[in-house]
């Protein structure tokens, strides 16, 4: 059973789909109008939203953008008005589906079937977030432990570049990905690479991709790390280990924010913060 809110300010529509919903075993909350409809947003969680596009007030589309802004569930627009322009605008604005009034019995089941599939899932993937994140998390209250965590606290929100001093065993890791789930990148990739383990021929491809045939085993096209990163975290474990001309590489990446794939001629931009670690004196 899902809970499930229907905003539209035609009582009639109201009271037909809530009838129709709850004959599917769900609960149903009603909203005459889009202020009716956010505050029950604020009070409650639901598991998808039958949201109106013409209401007089506030309509579905504003609703809907304030509805992206503080809650991630599944919003299916209605409408006896509607053109592709509105559907593409609404779907563009984040809504899960678009279907017309009075709405076909089948489609709307169906719809409303696999927007809670969707929400399911995305539960599903908070959950296992939260599982990540806990097995990422430093402990300990020691004097220096909370400075460290303190200074992960100060340096996670900016977007200052970072290297990570230390002996094989000390956490290093650990330090990378907490700046990373407490800055800005959190949602987007954190892509780890292990400098040493990496011959030094591969370690350029590995990091910036190659075209196909640009080396004897290179058959297809592939993207390297740095675009795999994009708008995320990109962290060069053991860097002390990287050959000087990847180095280099690597250097102009972050100082011009692209990179060329081995064997290929095109910038490609990247949005990319780098957290280093090492174990050597750098």
């Amino acid at each position: 059973m899902a809970h499930i809110l229907v905003v539209d300010d035609e009582s009639s529509i109201r009271k037909t789909l809530k009838d129709i919903l709850e004959f599917e075993k769900h609960s149903v909350e009603l909203a005459s109008n889009g202020q009716e409809a956010l505050d029950f947003l604020s009070d409650e969680e639901f598991d998808a939203v039958l949201l109106d596009i013409k209401m007089p007030g506030m309509d579905g589309l504003e609703v809907l953008e304030k509805m992206m802004q503080v809650k991630d569930v599944p919003v299916i627009m209605i409408s006896g008005h509607g053109t592709i322009e509105t559907a593409v605008e609404a779907i563009k604005k984040g809504a899960y589906d678009f279907i017309v009034k009075p709405p076909d019995l089948n489609r709307l089941l169906i719809t409303v079937r696999n927007a809670l599939d969707k929400s399911d899932l995305v539960t599903q993937t908070r959950q296992l977030k939260k599982v990540v994140d806990k097995k990422y998390e430093i402990v300990g209250e020691s004097d220096k432990i909370v400075a460290l965590k303190n200074m992960i606290e100060r340096v996670a929100p900016s977007s200052a570049r970072v290297l990570i001093e230390g002996e094989n065993g000390t956490g290093k890791e650990l330090v990378a990905r907490q700046i990373h789930l407490q800055s800005m990148r959190a949602k987007s990739p954190f892509i780890e690479v292990n400098c040493a383990a990496i011959p030094s021929e591969l370690i350029e491809s590995q990091l910036f991709g190659h075209e196909k045939g640009s080396f004897t085993s290179a058959v297809r096209q592939r993207k390297g790390d740095f675009e795999l990163a994009h708008g995320g975290t990109l962290f060069l474990d053991e860097i002390g280990d990287m050959s000087l001309s990847a180095q280099a590489k690597v250097l102009r990446a972050l100082q011009e924010n692209k990179i060329i794939r081995v064997g290929g001629e095109k910038d490609i931009h990247v949005d990319v913060r780098v957290i280093a670690a090492t174990n050597k004196d750098l």
